[in-house]
């Protein structure tokens, strides 16, 4: 199997980032068209504005036209309502832009997450994978609301102005332009160290995601061993660290943007001389000056809006990159573009010459061979780091080997579609998987469609039935965040419903009563005698009690089977299982001496003695 680090961004990611914004843009157009209207219009006027004072001082003010004040003003009054107008139209259309297409890319980065192997979500934290989706995206979210709305709006407005100025006055206007080359230089200069920067900001911002969700989903281990002091202390310093690169950043920005505006009044200061000078001289009118000033205020404004939307530009390209980094991580183990689709299966599954290891240089298994027959009960036993558990996640496709193959109903894993297959297949294990929600929501789980008929009988075959009707909402009771409101043999019995509900033609039973007590072990064991009537089912226990009746069983050691066979068997071959069972049942190994029996005469006695 080979393993799929996540991916650097590429260069260009500023580029890169418009390009991937862009496609979900496009699919809102007829607002973006719209939008983009506004923004020409506002343009428009404000380039109107300054025409209307240059006409006041030269004609209207010279000439004592005062018929012509009202008309003036009134034109002013209205350019200034349609700015509003307009201005709150682009506003409000760029927002809805914004807000649509990051909705599109969140449940992009949401799904592609989902495709995403286990074997990635080993390799990443789960806080970090929140933050990516929540925070990273929303900083986009600026980017195609404001920003874009910013650099649009601002570069049609420079390009027109710079235009128009140029025609007036081009020598003024060179002199004016002069100042933006340096501020290019200074903005380049900070934009690359404000982009790293703001991606430290959005890293210690995983960080303590990651530490949120790690000590709030153990909040009990945490209150167990009174450590609220010592995880406070931990929080606090990377809570300290994303203050830092916070500061960090703000630093940048209060070097930067005064900058900015130093070599903005540069401009302004360059205008005032050589405008006056020229005005002086006859060759401009006051009017015209005074339009040159408004001028190059519009034409100074998007330079400062600009070293502000570079800013949230920065910031998006960091957490852009942050967010391609999971769009371009690929599944190494996925479905082929002609995968069998499977159907009713028999459930034979085959293990053949298997090596697989978790990390290159540590193998896991090796050279498995293992036959587990369609409808027989399969048990498998052994030491902790044998390598029971990889086989059940070789067996559900989460992993593909290395070498060899496995196989089902004489079809490669490798060759079949895996939600054909884990469809037919149910697993209950230690680790209970239960959702917040309903009893109800959780055994229907695996069948959403399940009527309450076929709910309540999958309950009662689990033995489940009697507990849920003692709560006051019965099926529409809430269990909490993880089942968190049942006891353990509450909680294993939902699963062996889901289970049951499913109907799964293969069973997986990892350690699924090693932490219960006996007298719900006893109600669990009779529950899954229903589950496992008749289908194919993996056992994996520990407890040799809970393996006995299995028709074979297999022992595992530094990832081989090292024996095979019943449980009688495997006691008379005086190995590894005989072992096992003596240290399970030290009394047997007592009666033994007392009674000159061997273990397996004993443990056949006791059996006897046992049924009805």
């Amino acid at each position: 199997m080979r393993r799929m680090p996540i991916q650097k961004p590429r260069k260009g990611s500023i580029t890169a980032m418009y390009k991937r914004v862009f496609l979900h843009v496009r699919s809102h157009i007829g607002l973006l068209v719209g939008a983009v209207f506004c923004i020409v219009t506002v343009s428009a006027l404000e380039f109107v504005i300054p025409q209307l004072t240059q006409y006041t001082i030269d004609h209207v003010i010279p000439g004592k036209q005062y018929s012509k004040l009202l008309q003036v003003g009134a034109g002013m009054l209205a350019a200034a309502l349609l700015l509003g107008l307009f201005n709150y139209c682009s506003s409000r259309l760029m927002a809805s832009v914004g807000q649509r297409s990051i909705y599109d890319l969140r449940g992009e980065l949401y799904r592609h997450i989902q495709t995403l192997d286990i074997d990635f979500f080993d390799r990443n934290r789960t806080g970090d994978l929140m933050s990516r989706v929540t925070s990273d995206v929303g900083m986009l979210q600026q980017l195609i609301s404001s920003g874009m709305l910013s650099i649009v709006t601002d570069s049609f407005t420079f390009i027109l102005v710079a235009a128009y100025m140029l025609w007036i006055d081009w020598e003024l206007t060179v002199i004016i332009l002069a100042t933006f080359p340096i501020m290019f230089i200074v903005t380049r200069y900070f934009s690359k160290r404000l982009r790293l920067s703001f991606k430290r900001v959005q890293e210690t911002v995983g960080e303590v995601s990651n530490h949120l969700q790690d000590t709030l989903s153990s909040i009990r281990l945490i209150k167990w061993f009174s450590s609220e002091d010592y995880e406070g202390e931990r929080f606090a310093v990377k809570s300290r660290d994303n203050m830092n690169a916070n500061i960090g950043t703000v630093k940048l920005r209060a070097v930067y943007e005064p900058l900015i505006d130093l070599l903005s009044y540069a401009g302004l200061a360059a205008v005032l001389l050589f405008g006056a000078m020229r005005t002086m001289d006859g060759a401009l009118t006051v009017g015209t000056i005074v339009m040159f000033m408004s001028y190059l205020r519009l034409l100074q404004n998007p330079v400062r809006s600009f070293s502000r939307t570079i800013n949230t530009v920065q910031q998006s390209a960091a957490a852009y990159e942050r967010i391609v980094e999971i769009l371009d991580a690929r599944p190494a183990v996925k479905d082929k573009p002609d995968a069998v689709v499977l159907g009713p299966i028999e459930g034979h599954i085959r293990f053949r010459n298997v090596d697989f290891a978790y990390h290159t240089g540590t193998p896991v298994l090796r050279q498995l061979n293992l036959d587990i027959p369609a409808g027989k009960m399969t048990a498998l036993v052994g030491s902790s780091g044998a390598g029971k558990s990889t086989i059940t996640h070789l067996m559900t496709r989460f992993y593909d080997p290395q070498q060899g193959t496995v196989t089902v109903d004489g079809i490669p894993l490798a060759d079949v579609a895996a939600d054909s297959l884990r469809s037919q297949m149910g697993i209950v294990s230690q680790d209970i998987l239960l959702l917040n929600g309903t009893i109800r929501d959780n055994i229907a789980y695996g069948k959403r469609d399940a009527t309450d008929e076929q709910i309540i009988a999958a309950a009662k075959a689990a033995n489940a039935h009697d507990f849920i009707q003692s709560f006051p909402d019965g099926y529409n009771a809430q269990i909490g965040e993880r089942g968190v409101k049942l006891s353990g043999g509450q909680k294993q019995r939902l699963s062996i419903a889901r289970a049951l509900l499913r109907d799964p033609r293969i069973i997986i039973l990892d350690e699924a009563t090693s932490s219960l007590d006996t007298e719900s072990e006893r109600a669990i064991q009779d529950a899954l005698q229903q589950l496992l009537h008749g289908r194919t089912s993996l056992v994996i226990a520990h407890r040799l009690s809970t393996v006995r009746q299995a028709d074979s069983i297999h022992v595992l050691d530094k990832g081989q089977v090292i024996e095979s066979g019943s449980h009688e068997s495997l006691l008379n071959l005086g190995g590894k299982y005989t072992q096992l069972y003596e240290l399970q049942f030290p009394q047997d190994n007592k009666d033994n001496a007392a009674a000159g029996k061997p273990v397996a005469a004993l443990a056949s006695d006791r059996r006897r003695q046992q049924a009805p």
